[in-house]
């Protein structure tokens, strides 16, 4: 659904209906964002709807510059690394042990994945991998730009990208060694 300026002033204007529609059309999409962020379903959920309070707070401040999705994106991801941020403040830290992988090793057993399968792998990764994996190879980030937001340095968030690999490269042989022995 393309949201027009006349649907989008009555969002701004706070009109129940409105948000209803918007929330019901992109809660899904963003739901996939949430997902892919969190380590679980219940974080998904909280960032889901912590993600939309600011969008509905903060509609006034969209200028029409670029789509409202594309700005509610932006909002959701922004969302989710706050909720990121707050975790590590809170003392939950991220396991930073160094592992190295085999880069000659192919991979084969990833394409016989579901995207569930998949996923599900992504969100065992710790906070800090996750997060970098995230930003960097799905929203596209440079990790100048991801240091920038998390508030890491760049070659911190270099690190948590190789390591995020490193651990699914991991999980994924361990997989597929099963699978070999049944």
């Amino acid at each position: 659904m393309k949201f027009d300026k006349s649907f989008i002033k009555r969002l701004k204007e706070r009109d129940k209906k409105a948000q209803e529609l918007f929330y019901q059309q992109l809660a899904p999409k963003m739901y996939g964002i949430c997902i892919r962020f969190s380590a679980n379903r219940n974080d998904a959920d909280d960032i889901l709807q912590e993600g939309f309070i600011r969008v509905f707070t903060h509609l006034k401040g969209y200028r029409g510059e670029g789509s409202i999705e594309g700005w509610v994106r932006k909002t959701i991801v922004n969302t989710a690394i706050n909720f990121y941020k707050k975790r590590i403040k809170r003392g939950m830290t991220v396991d930073l042990d160094y592992i190295k992988a085999d880069p000659e090793e192919k991979m084969f057993v990833i394409e016989k994945m579901t995207a569930d399968e998949l996923l599900g792998i992504i969100r065992e990764l710790p906070d800090g991998y996750r997060t970098v994996f995230n930003l960097n190879v799905i929203e596209g980030y440079t990790h100048k730009e991801i240091g920038e937001m998390l508030e890491i340095s760049e070659n911190t968030s270099k690190s948590q990208l190789s390591r995020a690999r490193a651990t699914l490269q991991r999980k994924i042989r361990s997989i597929r060694n099963r699978e070999n022995n049944e």
